[in-house]
């Protein structure tokens, strides 16, 4: 039986995969703990934090979250890079520490339900700024459908937070009436209202102003 306190590491870890946009894995062997200091100051910045767990604890949160194809990155010393908020940020701040510390590799990552590879990593590290990438898909929305699917084109595969998100901005339009309501008299026609016959009153009126003048 499972001690209660590797339970709750597996608890942690489980609730950190669910909370962030995605999860880096990174190996970090050979960096002196000032760098480890550096490095985890600089993910808190863009939005994120920097974690060392057990792997065999970490393999075991991916089972119970269905996410067996993320296992095969979690072997070996290693530690996972949690982005909460912006997955493109913590992807380029891995690639340039890792740039001037070689000891840190980064082996792959999980963003949302898909494993992407170092390659694809690296690609989503080029990404743009969220405000400017946010900037270039509403721009291509106003413009022809061509120039719309170009720029969609050229964003990676996994990107629908930047569109969810600029879905979010927009005012929901007014919902139509419906026949329920229509029925109930809460729509009026004035076309009807303007043909409809005279008051019983003003007819009465008429005929007695007739009779007197014959």
């Amino acid at each position: 039986m499972p001690r209660p306190e590797k339970v709750q590491a597996v608890a942690d870890v489980k609730g950190c995969l669910e909370r962030a946009q995605a999860t880096f894995v990174a190996e970090y062997a050979g960096l002196t703990v000032k760098e480890q200091r550096e490095l985890r100051r600089g993910l808190r910045a863009a939005g994120g934090e920097f974690r060392v767990v057990k792997m065999t604890l970490a393999r075991r949160a991916a089972d119970e979250l269905g996410r067996p194809a993320f296992k095969d990155l979690l072997a070996g010393p290693a530690g996972l890079a949690y982005a909460y908020d912006d997955p493109a940020a913590t992807a380029r701040l891995l690639r340039d520490f890792a740039r001037d510390h070689t000891r840190l590799l980064v082996k792959g990552a999980l963003f949302g339900v898909e494993v992407l590879p170092p390659e694809r990593v690296a690609a989503l590290a080029d990404l743009e700024p969220r405000p400017v990438l946010l900037a270039r898909v509403a721009g291509a929305l106003k413009a022809p459908l061509t120039a719309m699917a170009s720029v969609l084109a050229a964003l990676p595969r996994g990107m629908a937070i930047a569109l969810g998100a600029l879905a979010e901005s927009k005012p929901a339009a007014p919902a139509a009436p419906t026949p329920a309501a229509a029925a109930a008299g809460e729509i009026t026609d004035t076309s009807e209202a303007a043909a409809a016959p005279p008051p019983a009153e003003e007819a009465a009126s008429t005929q007695a102003d007739q009779a007197e003048e014959e």
